[in-house]
């Protein structure tokens, strides 16, 4: 688990600096998002009972913004509602694959904001929470956006 906040700093840059230059920006990006994926099936910790300040996000910068910077040809896609319901050919949805890599950011801007200001416990409780209820499908939807427009 040494290498989860530097895999996090490559992540969040995206969303906390706009229009960076930096070469295979997609592969780079998809490489990182796999080792995150990866770090939620190794996370083991001590429950924390200690009672820690909440994450403030108000004092986060325009991360949606800084993205679209990043990665202008992001766009939408379609998604199936229900998986399961093979028959069913109309119920879709629409995702944004700025908006998954935003909310992937602001989810381990917290994580590691944890980490460094309560307790590293603290911050892999979050890490199982968050990424097994929401990061995790923003994760995967991205991931299968970007092999799809390829």
């Amino acid at each position: 688990m040494t290498e989860l906040i530097p895999t996090i700093n490559e992540i969040i840059k995206y969303g906390l600096q706009p229009n960076l230059k930096v070469n295979d920006k997609e592969k780079l990006l998809e490489q990182q998002l796999v080792k995150i994926y990866k770090f939620y099936f190794d996370i083991e910790y001590t429950f924390d009972e200690a009672n820690y300040p909440d994450f403030d996000k108000s004092q986060l910068p325009d991360i949606r913004h800084n993205v679209a910077t990043n990665f202008e040809h992001f766009g939408l896609y379609k998604t199936v509602l229900d998986i399961n319901d093979i028959s069913n050919q109309k119920d879709n949805g629409i995702g944004g694959a700025i908006d998954d890599l935003s909310d992937i950011i602001t989810d381990l801007l917290q994580i590691k904001w944890r980490i460094e200001n309560n307790s590293w416990a603290d911050g892999l409780w979050y890490f199982q929470l968050i990424f097994h209820g929401h990061t995790r499908q923003h994760i995967l939807d991205l991931l299968n956006y970007m092999k799809q427009k390829k």
